[in-house]
Order: C-alpha cells, then structure tokens, then sequence
C-alpha cells in the first residue's frame, strides 16, 4: 500500500519540491497551505492549526509521515507564530494519526540560520511554549526590523531545533516507533530567498555571511530527497538529529566547536 504523507507548506519551495518528489514515487501526498492545496489552512493561528488536523483527519484517517516545512522568514511575529508554534502544533496534532502506520516518520525544516545571532529572551519564551509571551517580545524586536527585527527568524529555528531534540527520545516519539528528526537547510533557491539572491553581487554577499563551500546555493529538490529519506520505511534508528544540508557552512562555521 502506497504510504500517505502531510506536508505543510506545500504550494512553493521546498514543501513543493518535496510533494513532487513524493509523488513521482508513487505516495499519497496530502498537501497543507494557504491556497493551491488539498487542505488549506493557516498555522498562524489557533483555529488554523486545528483545522488542519480536522481536515487531515477527515481526509485520511491513517497517516504514515509528516513533514513540516511551512515557515516564514520576515521580520514580524508572524514568523514566530507560523515557524515555532504552527509547526508543533501540526507535528503533535497529527501525531496520533501515525499510529496506524507500520513505518510512522515526521520530519520539521529549521535552517542553519539557528547558527546565527538571536534574541535570548524570545528563544526562552518558544521554548517555555509561551505563545502570547513570544508574540510580544516579536513586536518589539520587529520595530527595528533591519537590526533586532533579523533576530527573530534565527530564533524560531533555534527553538525548534531544541524542541526536536527534547522530544525524538520521549515515550510519545521514540517510544512509540516513530523517528523525529529536522534538517537544517543553507541557503535554497525558493521564493523566500528570491529578493536575496536576484543578482550575483547579492548572491556573493550572502554567500559570504552562509558560507556553502560545496556546490553553493542548492535546489529545493536537494532538501526533498534528504526529507523524504528521513522519512522513508528505510530510516529506523535516526533520531532526534538536526541533518545540516547546506554545502558546508555548519561546518565552515563552528567546525570541531560541537565535539
């Protein structure tokens, strides 16, 4: 039986890329987004986020592999709530639908720019859950938004990072048969980082702050397939990983610092 998968953020980029790739396969995809979707919903939201759920629930009461790969990338709250709290909330909402499954997987899309300055105080709130906490101290980094406002995409991604990490070897993931992992892209040729790389003068200066050593700037299809191993029957023992697909700049950028 073919598997069913959910993928959030699948009208563009990466979630897209992975929805074909999927397809091509031969899996079921349930496509999660604002428009050009089979389920659309808005992870901003509380309402979003549970209507989500209902609508893959109803469509499919048994799911194999979720991915989360919905995000913004502006210097508004709006991040925070779409890149931290929408994704938990579609990977443990939808958690229980993976319980039929015989090779249940999920997957989440950091970035490596949880490599990158952050707030302290606004990674503390996302990683106490404190959604109306974080949304505040996101308004007041965004008043200045080429400066404090650039701290918060960094920050979502560094606490959801430590949220995959704290939870893959729980009883509710690990316990239950099912690897949870993140990938960690560099920078990807989508409409996110359209106006930062329109020219190859722009394309050089953010090369030299996301240094990417091997083969530079990559496709969404190159994070496609890492996610769609990651969440393949073939992946039984990986957990709770951040895998870095960004041509090296994990590595250029702290080197042996982690071991």
């Amino acid at each position: 039986m073919p598997r069913t998968s959910v993928i959030t953020g699948a009208a563009s980029g990466i979630g897209k890329a992975t929805k074909e790739l999927l397809e091509q396969r031969g899996e079921r995809v349930i496509g999660v987004d604002l428009h050009d979707a089979e389920v659309v919903a808005d992870l901003s939201t509380v309402e979003g986020r549970g209507a989500l759920v209902d609508a893959v629930r109803e469509v499919s009461g048994r799911i194999d592999a979720v991915y989360a790969v919905a995000g913004l990338a502006v210097p508004a709250p709006a991040t925070v709530a779409v890149n931290f709290f929408g994704t938990v909330a579609s990977i443990e909402g939808l958690r229980p639908l993976l319980a039929g499954s015989e090779a249940p997987r999920a997957v989440v899309v950091s970035s490596m720019a949880a490599l990158m300055a952050s707030d302290d105080e606004l990674v503390a709130l996302l990683t106490d859950g404190d959604e109306p906490a974080a949304m505040d101290r996101a308004q007041v980094l965004a008043k200045e938004p080429s400066t404090t406002g650039q701290l918060i995409y960094a920050s979502t991604k560094v606490a959801l990072s430590r949220w995959v990490r704290r939870k893959a070897a729980t009883a509710e993931w690990a316990g239950a048969g099912i690897p949870l992992n993140a990938v960690a892209p560099g920078v990807i040729a989508t409409p996110m980082t359209a106006d930062l790389i329109d020219t190859e003068q722009e394309r050089e200066s953010l090369l030299k702050v996301v240094p990417m050593p091997l083969n530079g700037i990559a496709e969404p299809i190159v994070v496609a397939r890492l996610l769609a191993w990651l969440n393949s029957a073939e992946n039984t023992h990986l957990c709770g990983q951040i895998v870095y697909v960004d041509g090296g700049s994990d590595a250029v950028l702290r080197g042996d610092s982690v071991w």
